[in-house]
């Protein structure tokens, strides 16, 4: 059962995992408080640890065989995993691919993926979050909810949204940038600019 159950970790969260235990080592931790706040043992902190410093960043990888040559550095990695933070691609790109990535570090999209996956780095992937701040958000959604699961007889009920002709321009949170492992997080809402009121059928004026 043990067996079975690592056998369904992917790969981009156990070399994210490793990518944590070498972090924290380099943080200064020993490999019991390492191994006590990510939850492994201590002797696989201390194997991947020795790893690193034996191999650098592709020693990291499970498929990489002892002895085998090192065919990126740890300063191209560093490099990719830098830019893959804190700079936006060109050309007003939403997100880097490995295209894109690969031309502007000089390595093939290969290399760059293999970097990505070793840091749990996604950047096509975005997380959308929303925490309410209205006070009356739980009797608001027990509303809603009791009209699902016991909706009234003999009663008509309707949903009205508006329908905007401009497209919103901010978001109604800051976008939380993508780190190690998390990809990047936004609000599902934002802040409209430019709005036209919806007007309902039975609403139309009628002449007289």
């Amino acid at each position: 059962m043990l067996e079975q159950i690592a056998r369904r970790h992917t790969s981009a969260q156990v070399m994210a995992q490793r990518a944590r235990i070498i972090l924290r080592c380099a943080e200064g931790g020993s490999d019991g408080e390492v191994a006590e706040e990510l939850g492994v043992w201590p002797q696989a902190v201390g194997r991947w640890r020795n790893r690193y410093i034996d191999g650098g960043l592709e020693a990291l990888s499970a498929k990489d065989r002892p002895g085998q040559p090192r065919k990126i550095s740890d300063e191209k990695g560093e490099e990719v995993i830098r830019t893959t933070l804190a700079e936006p691609p060109p050309d007003g790109r939403a997100h880097w691919s490995t295209r894109v990535m690969a031309k502007k570090a000089g390595l093939n999209q290969t290399a760059v993926s293999r970097i990505w996956r070793a840091f749990g780095l996604k950047p096509h992937l975005v997380d959308e979050w929303k925490p309410s701040t209205d006070p009356f958000f739980i009797e608001k959604v027990r509303d809603v909810t009791g009209l699902y699961l016991n909706p009234p007889e003999a009663a008509l009920v309707l949903c009205v949204d508006e329908k905007p002709r401009i497209q919103a321009l901010n978001r109604s949170a800051p976008v939380l940038p993508m780190m190690p492992a998390v990809p990047q997080r936004q609000t599902h809402d934002y802040i409209r600019a430019g709005t036209t009121p919806c007007s309902p059928p039975w609403m139309r004026p009628r002449a007289r």
